[in-house]
Parts: structure tokens; sequence; C-alpha cells
């Protein structure tokens, strides 16, 4: 008698990019998809790096995680970005894999040498298809040779899933291909709120406003903060007793914005917090604030805009790249123009209609930002 039940071999799927024990939002984001694979029956893991950046190029003060490392899936520490001995070993390693899909991180022209060599060799199993989820293909910051870089990496592609209509749009007119467009899903890994005045004291911040909004994540030139603090040196900001806390790392000149800072006398309206936040302080920041600003002057998507989500914070972002379609216009928060006077504006917007306006929408429109619509989206590009 036949078995009417057929067993339906495992789908075995590799990510390759950064995870434990580097940090970092690609880092979270890679452990997070691979948990997902792991929950949707998928046999997942990851491959990364060993060294990803060597430190005299590294803008932070540390590329490697304090914290545990996650547990569930396998996390293989093997990659060399600026050995091309290693990319051969790594790339026959992985050819060997036989692995349905390698899902591939591309946000650098510096890592494309390293990655498309060892795409390179992965594909001559014949088997395996490689998935590129893009995060830039034109960086913030660009360089002499950003373009042969990537076109060297992009060959190796077998199809692209990216999450901003501007990079989609870059693959197109630069390179010919086409992508897929998939919402950035939120960061939920990173625990539930909690009041604001206990978040507030966790971290040590006086209580002598209740007006607080938060500018987070790494503090580079083309997000904008020098923007943002000319904007808290309005009277009007000034009057209405708003302080700024800044949370994150400097990846740029931090005398700029300090002197920046004691210029336009506003030193006591700045919470600094320049250290690199762990995952595991994440929800205090995102709970001690009213609303989370990103005063970008360019961007193509932003992971703190998932994470403004997952803990229902209303948001200012500037009408760049794709920060307009992915926060609505009074819904879930407010688009203004990258100068001072637009930002000063929408954050007394901010203020005068209130969280509460902004929380019934952004309930609605977090409900599309799923983990399940990019695995959905790996699995059907293959």
């Amino acid at each position: 008698m036949l078995n009417n039940s057929i067993r339906v071999a495992q789908k075995k799927i590799i990510i390759i990019g950064s995870a434990h024990p580097l940090r970092g939002g690609l880092a979270s984001f890679n452990q997070r998809l691979t948990q997902e694979l792991i929950a949707e029956n998928i046999n997942a893991s990851i491959y990364t790096f060993s060294l990803q950046y060597p430190n005299f190029i590294f803008p932070g003060t540390t590329q490697y995680s304090s914290e545990p490392a996650p547990k569930g899936f396998a996390i293989k520490v093997c990659i060399n970005a600026i050995n091309p001995f290693n990319w051969i070993k790594v790339g026959l390693a992985l050819k060997k894999e036989n692995a349905d899909i390698v899902v591939v991180r591309y946000w650098l022209p510096f890592m494309a040498p390293c990655l498309g060599t060892i795409l390179r060799f992965v594909t001559k199993n014949k088997k395996t298809k490689i998935v590129c989820i893009a995060d830039n293909i034109v960086p913030h910051e660009k360089r002499l040779g950003d373009t042969l870089l990537t076109k060297y990496f992009v060959s190796t592609i077998h199809s692209f899933i990216v999450m901003s209509k501007k990079v989609q749009t870059y693959l197109s007119q630069l390179f010919n291909r086409n992508a897929t467009l998939v919402e950035h899903p939120l960061y939920d890994n990173f625990g539930t709120a909690i009041e604001k005045k206990i978040a507030q004291k966790y971290l040590d911040i006086q209580p002598s406003s209740e007006k607080t909004i938060l500018f987070f994540g790494f503090i580079r030139k083309y997000k904008g903060l020098d923007l943002l603090l000319h904007a808290m040196a309005d009277e009007r900001i000034k009057k209405a007793n708003i302080r700024l806390l800044i949370a994150g790392e400097f990846y740029d000149n931090k005398d700029g914005y300090l002197n920046l800072i004691e210029q336009l006398n506003i030193k006591e309206q700045i919470i600094l917090r320049t250290n690199f936040i762990p995952d595991s302080e994440v929800k205090y920041y995102l709970s001690a604030c009213d609303f989370v600003i990103q005063p970008y002057k360019n961007a193509t998507q932003s992971g703190v805009t998932p994470l403004a989500y997952h803990f229902e914070k209303p948001m200012l972002v500037t009408n760049v790249g794709g920060l307009p379609h992915i926060v609505p216009h009074k819904k879930v928060g407010i688009v203004c123009e990258p100068d001072s006077p637009s930002i000063v504006q929408g954050i007394l917007d901010l203020y005068e209609l209130g969280d509460q306006f902004f929380i019934p929408h952004l309930k609605a429109e977090k409900q599309k930002y799923s983990w399940h619509n990019l695995t959905q989206a790996i699995l059907e590009n293959t």
C-alpha cells in the first residue's frame, strides 16, 4: 500500500553577511531573518566575517558585540574581507554545502571583491541560486571605483530583493537588473515598550521635561544631525521645552558636532548617549522618547524606521529616498524637507497633533512589515 504522505525535502538556505560576534543593524537583521526561516521549516544558517573591516577604516570603537550569541541556529565565523586566499577557501566550502539558496547582503562596494569572488565559486556547483538583499547599490559616501566594484559583484547574482524604490531604480539604470521590492520588516527582536518614566530612570535621564525627541543610530554625515541641532536652537523649540536625546556612536567627526552644540548654546537641551547601544538596551531608548526624528539629507531606506514602528513611536522623516513612502504624512508621522526650518515646524506639528493621534495609524500600517513577506520573496526569486 502506497503511503499518501510524501515527505518534502527541507530547503537549505545559507545567509552570507554580518552576524554575531559582529554587532549592529545588519547583524540583527540577518539573525532575525534566520530565525524566521527556521520557523518556516527551512534549514538556515549564517556564514559571517572573522574580519569584516580593517581597524584603520572602521569608524567606531569596536566591531564586536559584548552580548551572548543568539541560540537556535549555526553561525560560521570564517570570512576575511581582505584576504583573497580566504575568499577561495570559503567559496569552495560553500560550494560543497550544496545549498538550495545563498542569500547575500550587499551594502558597500568595499565588500564587492570578497563577496563576488566567493559567489563565483559557489555557483560552480550548478545548483545553488544566489539571492541578494541589496541595502545600497550607490553608497551614501561615494568613492572612485564604486561602480566597477559593484558591477563585479552584481554579475554573480541570480535575483535581487531591495527595500526601497531608490535602490530598485539604481539597479535598473546602472546595471539593467530587475529587483523585487519588499518593505523592510519590523525589528521585533528588541523586546517590548516600557513606561517612559521607567525607561528614563534606567538611562539616568533627569525628568526635567516631559518632551523628549530621539535621534537614534550611528552618527554619519548623511543622517543630518547637524540640521537637527540647528533646529534645536530655534526659539520655538526652546520655548516648548523640548530636549533631544542623541543615542548612537559617532561614525563622523565627533568634535564638529560637540562644537556646534556649544556654538548654538543648546547644551542644556541635549542628552548625549554616544556610545554603541547594545541590543538589550534599545527598548529603553525608544521608550524614553515621544517621537523619533530622522533628519536625513539622503537615504535609501532606514533601519530606524521599522524599529520605531515596532515600538509604535511616531516619526519625523525628511523627504528623501524611500522615507516618505514608509512614513505616510500625518498618519504615522510628519514628512518635512531636509532643512532646519522645516524640521522645526515638523517637530512642533508632532507635538501639536500628539502621539495618540498617530497610534491607530501606526498599529494599522505596521501590519504589512512582516518577516514572512521577505522569506516568501526569497523563495519565489529562485
